[in-house]
């Protein structure tokens, strides 16, 4: 779950979302039955927690005209590397798991690699967890509680909202026949504004006994921009260069893009 979450964060400040509607409470269900059924779907806490790398790599596409290649690397204890192109600049992210994440960000500015600020340290904490929140949330000192239930695409979710140790807050959304993850919505505060996002999540494909979403569909409130993410390929347990969660190094200049194509269709 967490691995597709991680997908979001390519969209340049652009991701999006509408807040919960009005939620109805989830008849005969506890907290911990949705929790226990979602990692089941998922493949299984043992496969879970099994994993001990992860690379995802695919298209991120704002419109028919404006998309690039991603990379998104994984490694345990909550290290993370992920990198994106659009209009030949790339954008990188990496994080130690410890205490120092460095980022690359052309389109502010950032040409070459800056420690990230102490915001960014807090949200990159959260993205970075291996298993996502569910797993162990005790122990990590995250809250989880069963909201209700609401429509997602036409289809009845449980909603779990989830508080985070340093009060962050985000709602995910799990689908009442497959228990797989619909939605994901949160919010972030930009420039002084808060700001909600949405992602929702499809084409659950199998990789290694677990299931990971191959595509995501974001949204931003105050935004009519839409990003639609196509994930090509999932590896799991693939070799990791260790220095890809260190400082990171000012990529390459990238070949011109290719002519610009539609998106594919919805899987």
């Amino acid at each position: 779950m967490q691995r597709a979450l991680i997908l979001a964060i390519f969209q340049l400040g652009l991701l999006a979302g509408i807040q919960l509607g009005c939620a109805t409470k989830a008849a005969g269900q506890t907290t911990d039955e949705i929790v226990a059924k979602v990692l089941a779907a998922r493949g299984g806490l043992e496969k879970i927690k099994a994993v001990q790398t992860e690379r995802i790599t695919g298209t991120l596409y704002f419109n028919p005209e404006l998309y690039g290649p991603f990379l998104a690397e994984f490694k345990r204890p909550g290290k993370m590397h992920n990198e994106m192109t659009i209009q030949n600049k790339t954008v990188a992210r990496s994080f130690n798991g410890k205490d120092t994440g460095w980022v690359i960000n052309p389109f502010v500015g950032k040409d070459v690699a800056e420690p990230m600020t102490a915001e960014d340290m807090k949200e990159v904490v959260n993205e970075a967890d291996f298993d996502g929140p569910l797993v162990d949330a005790k122990a990590k000192g995250n809250t989880i509680e069963l909201t209700g239930t609401e429509k997602v695409e036409g289809r009845d979710a449980y909603v779990l909202k989830v508080t985070h140790k340093d009060g962050q807050v985000s709602s995910y959304s799990f689908d009442t026949k497959t228990f797989l993850l619909a939605k994901w919505s949160g919010a972030e505060t930009v420039n002084g504004e808060v700001v909600t996002h949405e992602t929702h999540f499809h084409d659950y494909r199998d990789i290694g006994g677990l299931k990971f979403a191959f595509e995501l569909v974001s949204s931003t409130s105050g935004s009519d921009v839409t990003q639609r993410i196509v994930v090509e390929k999932i590896e799991v347990d693939p070799q990791v260069d260790e220095a890809h969660f260190g400082k990171l190094q000012a990529p390459p200049a990238p070949p011109a893009a290719p002519p610009a194509a539609p998106p594919p269709g919805r899987r």
